[in-house]
């Protein structure tokens, strides 16, 4: 999907098509994700930004590349915002994490600041990053918002999305 998303892109380019270009990457982008987030397997999408010290502080202390070489099952979607279109890829290189075969990298094109940010991703709010979603057969599991993650806990997360979620034969609780 990535490679499929990259030539659209760079066909677009290479025809001097700017304007479709503003209006076809975040769509493309989106739908990868959406596309992705259908899947039976567990997919993360981490909305973030280089400049955002939240985020590096994610990316310095090591968790993302620890969370994702131990987990090469689970695909992560790494979806830069608010910073003008630029995708971030440099910063998750400069961290080993852009080359993982489990590792999308993605960008909305939009800007960083004003009325004109994006507001929603994948049918989901966004007011504040990083924000992680973590999906499992096109369902939200888990929704980390407003802060840095904790990867223990990211960590507890996939385990527990392996799970039936189910309580069929339990007892009920007397009404």
């Amino acid at each position: 999907m990535t490679a499929i998303l990259a030539l659209l892109i760079t066909a677009n380019l290479a025809e001097g098509k700017d304007d479709l270009d503003k209006a076809l990457v975040p769509k493309l982008a989106e739908q990868a994700v959406l596309a992705a987030i259908k899947s039976p397997d567990l997919t993360v999408v981490h909305l973030w930004a280089p400049w955002c010290s939240n985020c590096q502080a994610e990316l310095k202390e090591g968790g993302w590349l620890k969370v994702v070489k131990a987990n090469p099952q689970v695909k992560f979607y790494f979806v830069s915002v608010w910073d003008d279109g630029a995708d971030g890829k440099s910063m998750l290189q400069r961290f080993q994490i852009a080359d993982e075969p489990n590792v999308t990298i993605l960008a909305d094109p939009g800007p960083r600041r004003g009325d004109n940010k994006i507001k929603r991703f994948a049918g989901m709010p966004v007011s504040w990053i990083p924000a992680t979603w973590v999906y499992k057969d096109g369902d939200l599991r888990y929704s980390l918002k407003y802060g840095e993650v904790r990867f223990d806990v990211l960590q507890q997360f996939f385990e527990d999305s392996k799970l039936e979620w189910s309580h069929k034969g339990e007892p009920k609780l007397p009404e």
